[in-house]
């Protein structure tokens, strides 16, 4: 098998319709739109809570630890980037405080209309904001969703800890692996 190396993603163009969207108010933090990443044909849709950083600072390409987390799991279980479109509940990158359920609330209609455009066959949602917001439901945690099939909107739903958490916790590296693992076989015989 050939050794995983994290590469940047083509990033999918915000449509036109949404490229100065200020309803949520995070375009005063500065952060620019990002509408997703990898294939926006891909059958799988994998929701994260925002977009990472994706340039240094000198505005280089970078792929952040997030998505090279994501990408190592994804290369474990055999998934390559044609099968994923990667999105998000929050379009834009948060730098400092903001209304939380305001603006996810607020965000949630372009996932909505990701949804409808996209129509994945199935949906993985990484870390407690992606699965609170997208289950609709603010009490929802990884750990008591994680493992299991479900039915969230009328698509087939898993939910995993967030890349982040398992960078920060490697302890959760097997479990965040597990997941992938059953997503993967749930996809291969879909």
């Amino acid at each position: 098998m050939a050794d995983f190396c994290s590469t940047v993603w083509p990033e999918i163009p915000t449509p036109n319709n949404y490229l100065n969207c200020k309803e949520c108010g995070l375009y005063k933090q500065g952060t620019r739109m990002v509408w997703g990443e990898g294939n926006p044909e891909a059958p799988i849709m994998v929701i994260l809570d925002n977009p990472g950083a994706r340039e240094d600072k000198e505005g280089n390409p970078t792929v952040c630890g997030t998505r090279q987390t994501l990408q190592k799991a994804a290369f474990e279980v055999g998934l390559k980037m044609s099968d994923l479109y990667i999105t998000y509940i929050l379009k834009r990158r948060p730098v400092r405080k903001y209304d939380k359920e305001f603006t996810r609330n607020i965000c949630m209609q372009h996932l909505e209309q990701q949804l409808i455009s996209i129509k994945p066959s199935l949906i993985f949602c990484l870390g407690n904001v992606a699965v609170q917001s997208f289950f609709r439901n603010q009490n929802a945690e990884v750990k008591s969703f994680r493992g299991k099939w479900h039915n969230v909107q009328g698509y087939l739903t898993m939910v995993a800890y967030h890349p982040l958490a398992v960078r920060r916790r490697p302890n959760l590296w097997p479990y965040f692996l597990d997941d992938w693992k059953v997503f993967a076989e749930r996809y291969q015989k879909h």
